[in-house]
């Protein structure tokens, strides 16, 4: 799912480059710094002692790399005192999931109002995705597969539409159709983690 000596290596190389922008680097090398670092601290948590996905909700938040979140933690407040670039506003996103002690106690309208911002500074569909399904966890799943159904065609290639639609319509308790996007998920994912994750997931919503 993610290559270690990769991210170890960004962030050194992010260090470096701020370290040569002292003693005040550009808001947006802040943020990227700070972005990788939120990142790069839930690695450890992302896969189970199987190597299968943990969702963001499900991992073990004792795990993360709290030296890396506390080195992030400024930085997010540096970048967004200077401006609202994508990397700053990616990083401000990850610092929510961060700081919340539990799942339960993500900021997720703050994390919604921070998706308005980066959409209408990036349109995108991807970031409408996921802005979707921050509106799902304010709103509830159908106000999320509503603006999900709506990037449809742009996405019908990306598995992890399938898979938001499918978990959204878990949720709201529609396992029909469910199943139907877990099985779209599955005929595009290509990562053995993930495809795991995906038919554990179907086999719940199929009748026993």
């Amino acid at each position: 799912m993610v290559r270690a000596d990769l991210c170890v290596e960004a962030i050194r190389l992010g260090r470096f480059v701020r370290a040569l922008m002292a003693p005040q680097a550009p808001a947006e090398v802040n943020g990227l710094l700070a972005l990788m670092l939120l990142h790069d601290s839930r690695r450890e948590a992302r896969l189970d002692e199987a190597g299968d996905v943990v969702l963001l909700e499900e991992q073990d938040r004792s795990r993360w790399n709290q030296k890396q979140i506390a080195e992030a933690m400024p930085l997010v407040e540096a970048a967004l005192n200077d401006g609202a670039g994508l990397f700053t506003l990616q990083a401000a996103i990850a610092a929510l999931h961060c700081q919340a002690a539990r799942a339960e106690d993500t900021d997720w309208p703050q994390i919604v109002a921070l998706y308005d911002l980066l959409e209408r500074l990036q349109p995108s569909a991807i970031i409408a995705l996921n802005r979707a399904a921050a509106v799902s966890m304010v709103n509830g799943p159908e106000a999320g597969l509503a603006l999900m159904d709506a990037l449809t065609e742009e996405l019908d290639g990306y598995h992890l539409l399938h898979a938001a639609r499918a978990d959204l319509l878990r949720r709201a308790g529609s396992l029909p159709q469910a199943a139907e996007s877990y099985k779209r998920a599955l005929d595009l994912v290509t990562n053995d983690s993930e495809r795991r994750f995906l038919e554990r997931r179907l086999r719940e919503v199929q009748p026993t």
